[in-house]
């Protein structure tokens, strides 16, 4: 169903929908959270731009949840303030925000059909009879669930639950959608699939601005335009999806936001104007792109393992080698382990010799310069 659809042109006129996407942007303002004298999320300053898809993403405990739960009106800050559009939303209860939100055990209530789930905040909100049945019937075509609305929860599986849930949140047109670990309960294969379905329904609905808790770096990658990645209660690090995971600006970010080899580097020149600086890894010197490094600074050279080739097939400039550790392979893809001066490096390749190589072998690895970039050395945050 398309996003016209959706919105129900006869029902909000398109100025109406404009205000709506142009207020939706979410701004925290040195938002803190605390439970007695534990600080559990420190000020946090973010802005989440209307129709915008923010990940947040880090180990338990680091504050991502606390942080979505202050959006929703369950938690309180300690200090700072919250708003959505132009709203200052910090005193409002929950169910005057204009949020819709997902958890990740579908929260459906049993007794009550499909449709009657869906229809539930609609009927909170006093809407009339007319309204509510062509939100409900709006909603489930969105998430691809018309065939499911008499049916009991109990008669779903577990990815048409969470899509329900998902269609209850979208009925009452909310100005933000915020996604608590929604996947988190559901086996890979569904996980899968509602990804795609959440990346529809995103590119359907582009002026719903969502905020984005997982665990899973996958989730994050392939659904979110940003990523802001929580460590300790704090904002670790915040940008572009593509330019987080390409460029990570400390080696937190590096090793939690997808696999990364560090291999530890004296930097020998620095990028100045020319994109590439060169660092020694012994007695090898490698280029890699680089920040503000100067010559003589330690610092880690960054390389994903499915950037290593073992073959010099594309002319890569890099070249380093190692002694083979491990060998384990899964199909299509092959993934090594390899001592490279004492670091462990990971290689995953789908381009191997007709006989696998056997621990103990030296091997060589060739890297694109364009591929890698130089980490700080400390942990960051």
């Amino acid at each position: 169903m398309s996003a016209a659809a959706f919105t129900g042109t006869n029902v909000m006129d398109i100025d109406a929908a404009k205000v709506r996407g142009a207020g939706s942007n979410v701004h925290f303002d040195k938002v803190s959270v605390a439970y007695g004298a534990h600080v559990v999320l420190h000020p946090l300053t973010l802005d989440i731009a209307p129709g915008e898809i923010l990940a947040m993403i880090g180990p338990s405990g680091s504050g991502k949840t606390t942080a979505l739960r202050a959006v929703a009106g369950f938690v309180r800050p300690a200090s700072g303030r919250i708003r959505i559009g132009a709203t200052d939303v910090t005193d409002l209860p929950p169910y005057e925000r204009g949020l819709g939100m997902v958890v990740q055990n579908y929260a459906l209530f049993p007794h009550m059909r499909v449709e009657d789930n869906v229809a539930f905040g609609l009927r909170a909100q006093g809407a009339d009879r007319a309204l509510i049945a062509e939100r409900v019937r709006d909603a489930l075509g969105t998430v691809g669930m018309s065939a499911f609305a008499k049916r009991l929860p109990r008669e779903l599986s577990g990815g048409q639950q969470q899509r329900v849930a998902i269609a209850r949140a979208l009925a009452v047109r909310p100005r933000v959608l915020l996604l608590d670990e929604p996947l988190s309960a559901l086996d890979a294969q569904i996980r899968r699939n509602m990804v795609e379905e959440i990346a529809k329904l995103h590119r359907d609905l582009p002026g719903l601005t969502i905020l984005y808790v997982t665990h899973d770096q996958t989730e994050a990658l392939t659904l979110a335009d940003k990523i802001a990645i929580m460590r300790d209660g704090r904002v670790c690090s915040h940008g572009p999806t593509g330019e987080l995971y390409r460029r990570p600006p400390n080696r937190f970010t590096a090793e939690f936001l997808g696999r990364a080899n560090l291999l530890p580097v004296t930097v020998v020149e620095a990028a100045g104007g020319k994109g590439f600086a060169r660092a020694a890894l012994g007695d090898t010197t490698l280029a890699s792109a680089g920040r503000d490094e100067k010559a003589g600074d330690r610092s880690l050279l960054c390389i994903r393992p499915q950037h290593l080739s073992l073959t010099d097939e594309g002319g890569h400039s890099n070249r380093i080698s190692g002694l083979l550790r491990e060998v384990h392979w899964q199909g299509e893809l092959t993934h090594l382990v390899l001592d490279v001066d004492g670091t462990a490096v990971r290689v995953s390749t789908t381009r191997l010799p007709i006989a696998l190589p056997e621990a103990g072998t030296r091997l060589p690895l060739f890297f694109a310069p364009a591929d890698t970039s130089l980490v700080p050395e400390d942990a960051g945050v």
